[in-house]
C-alpha cells in the first residue's frame, strides 16, 4: 500500500474519510450541500463519534461523481496517539477489500501534531498487512483493492516523521509477521536465517551465524539437546546494530526460535499442534525489532540473538530424564521435553554475557501455556531481576500498545526447580509454571546484569483482529522493543 501526504484533497475518484471527535461535527463542513444527507445517514446508523465507530454514506450526483464518505469516531477527549492509530487501523479494516482503490483521510482541524499524523499513516499500513502467498483461489470480494491512501491536513513535518520514525518499524513488523505466519516446512532454522539476511540487505545490520559445530564447541548442550531429534540443523543468529558509537556495552535482545514444537518425546496433543509453527515468535520479534532499529538508524548499540531449533520426536531425540550440560557448566535434568524453550534461551544468555558483556538483557519467548491461562491474549508477562528495568519495559509497553504485566520472582519459586541428581530440572510443579520457567532463566543471569524475560505465548498470534493487525500474526514485541530502545538507550 502506498501512503502519501498532500496539502489538499486530490481530484478524481476516492473514498473520503472524515474523523469525528464525539459530538463535534465541524469536520463535515467541507461537505457543503451534502452535509445534511451525511448527517442523516450517521443518525440512522446511531453514530455518535465514539472511538472506532464508523458511519457510511454516499454523496454526489450519480455516475463517476458518487463518493463513499466514512465518518470515523475518535471519541471525546481521546489521547491523540491512541486515537490516531485507531483511526488509521479502522480505515484499512473498513476499506481494504471494499472495492475502493484510493482513500483520502482529511485531518484538517483536528489538531494532530506531526507524530500523531504519522501514526495515522503507520496504523493504516500496519492494519493492511496480509500474507496471501498460498491462497490461490481467493474470490474477488476477498482480494484487497485499496492500494493508495492520501493524508491531507496534516501538520508540517508529518511526512518526514513517518519516513524517519515509523517506516522502519513497519518494515520490522512485516518481517516478524512473515516469519511467524510461514509454515514450518518453509521457515526452519536455516531458512529463518536466510529470510532475515535478505530482509537486512542494505540496512546496516551486521549478521553472524553459528552452526551446530560451533555451538557444540562452545558447549551449548542445552540448546543442542532440544534439536537432536530433527533432521534440521540448528542455528544461532546474531544481528548487530552499532548506531551509538563504539563506547559502552550493547543492549542484548534474545529470542526463542523453536521453528516447530511437537513437544518432542513429551509430545503435545494433535489438536492445535499446527499452531506451533509460531513457537519462534520471540525470535521473530527480535529479528523484526533489529531490522526496525537499523532502518530508522537508532542511536544505540544493540545485539539481537536468536536461538533457532526444531523440537521433534525421533530415535535420537532427547528423553525425559536425560541430563544435559549447558554452556554455563550448569547441569539440567530434563523432566519434560516440551519445556524446551528455556533450554534454548539459557545457552543464548550465557553466550551473550561471555561475548558482549552487556549490562542489560531482554529475552522474548512463547515460553509457557501457563502465561495464557494467567493473562489470556491481552498482555504479555514480564519478569525481571531489576525494578527499574521492569518499570521501563512497562512504560514502553503502554506507549507502544504491546501491553505488559509484571509477574513475580521469589526464592520459594526457585526451590521448585531443584533436582535431586543435577543442578536443576527444567520444570517445576504445574502451579506457577510461568514463574518457575522464569526462575530457570534467572539462574543463568550473571550478577550485576539487568535482565527481563517477556513471556509472549498469548500475544504473538490472534484469533481476532486488533487495531493494527488482522487475525493471525500480530508482530507483538517489535514495537515494545523499539520503544524501549528509544526511551531508555537513545533517550
Amino acid at each position: 500500500m502506498q501512503i502519501r501526504f498532500a496539502d489538499t484533497r486530490p481530484t478524481g475518484s476516492y473514498a473520503l474519510v472524515l474523523p469525528v471527535a464525539g459530538t463535534d461535527r465541524s469536520a463535515l463542513a467541507s461537505l457543503d450541500g451534502d452535509r445534511a444527507a451525511v448527517e442523516a445517514a450517521a443518525r440512522a446508523q446511531r453514530f455518535d463519534g465514539g472511538s472506532g465507530e464508523v458511519a457510511e454514506a454516499w454523496t454526489g450526483g450519480g455516475g463517476d461523481q458518487v463518493r463513499r464518505v466514512l465518518l470515523i469516531g475518535l471519541g471525546e477527549g481521546a489521547e491523540r496517539a491512541a486515537a490516531a492509530e485507531k483511526l488509521g487501523g479502522t480505515v484499512s479494516a473498513r476499506l481494504l477489500t471494499s472495492g475502493e482503490r484510493k482513500a483520502v483521510i482529511d485531518l484538517s482541524g483536528l489538531g494532530f501534531d506531526a507524530d500523531a499524523a504519522a501514526k495515522v499513516a503507520f496504523a493504516t499500513a500496519a492494519r493492511a498487512w496480509r500474507y496471501d502467498r498460498y491462497r490461490t483461489k481467493l474470490k474477488d470480494k476477498q482480494k484487497p483493492t485499496l492500494v493508495e491512501v492520501v493524508i491531507v491536513g496534516a501538520s508540517e513535518g508529518a511526512e518526514q516523521r513517518f519516513a524517519a520514525r515509523w517506516q522502519g518499524v513497519l518494515d520490522g513488523l512485516s518481517l516478524t509477521r512473515e516469519l511467524v505466519t510461514e509454515p514450518a516446512n518453509i521457515i526452519y532454522p536455516e531458512s529463518f536465517v536466510e529470510r532475515v539476511t535478505a530482509a537486512a540487505q542494505g540496512s546496516g545490520l551486521e549478521i553472524e551465524v553459528l552452526g551446530e559445530a560451533e555451538m557444540r564447541e562452545l558447549g551449548m548442550g542445552a540448546l543442542l539437546g532440544v534439536n537432536q531429534g530433527t533432521v534440521r540443523e540448528p542455528r544461532l543468529l546474531i544481528m548487530k546494530w552499532n548506531g551509538g558509537g563504539q563506547e559502552g556495552a550493547p543492549l542484548v535482545l534474545i529470542g526463542k526460535g523453536v521453528t516447530f514444537d511437537t513437544g518432542g518425546i513429551s509430545i503435545k496433543p494433535a489438536a492445535g499442534m499446527e499452531s506451533m509453527k509460531w513457537d519462534m515468535g520471540g525470535a521473530g520479534a527480535v529479528a523484526g525489532a533489529m531490522l526496525a532499529l537499523a532502518k530508522r538508524k537508532a542511536k544505540a548499540n544493540v545485539v539481537g540473538i536468536c536461538g533457532l531449533v526444531e523440537n521433534m520426536p525421533d530415535g535420537k531425540a532427547q528423553r525425559p530424564g536425560d541430563v544435559v550440560t549447558s554452556m554455563s557448566g550448569q547441569t539440567i535434568e530434563v523432566i519434560n521435553t516440551d519445556a524446551e524453550g528455556r533450554l534454548v534461551l539459557c545457552d543464548c544468555i550465557t553466550y551473550a554475557q561471555r561475548t558482549y558483556k552487556p549490562k542489560t538483557i531482554v529475552d522474548l519467548a512463547t515460553l509457557t501455556g501457563a502465561m495464557v491461562i494467567s493473562l489470556g491474549h491481552e498482555y504479555a508477562g514480564v519478569f525481571s531481576n531489576d525494578d527499574g528495568l521492569a518499570a521501563e519495559l512497562l512504560a514502553a509497553g503502554a506507549a507502544s500498545g504491546d501491553k505488559l504485566w509484571r509477574q513475580p520472582l521469589a526464592e520459594a519459586y526457585d526451590r521448585l526447580i531443584d533436582s535431586p541428581i543435577a543442578d536443576m530440572k527444567n520444570v517445576g510443579p504445574r502451579e506457577g509454571g510461568s514463574i518457575t520457567a522464569a526462575q530457570f532463566l534467572q539462574r543463568y543471569v550473571d550478577e550485576g546484569v539487568r535482565w527481563a524475560h517477556l513471556d509472549v505465548a498469548g500475544v504473538v498470534w490472534s484469533d481476532k483482529p486488533g487495531t493494527t493487525y488482522d487475525k493471525g500474526a500480530t508482530g507483538f514485541g517489535v514495537r515494545v522493543l523499539d520503544q524501549f530502545v528509544e526511551s531508555t538507550v537513545e533517550g
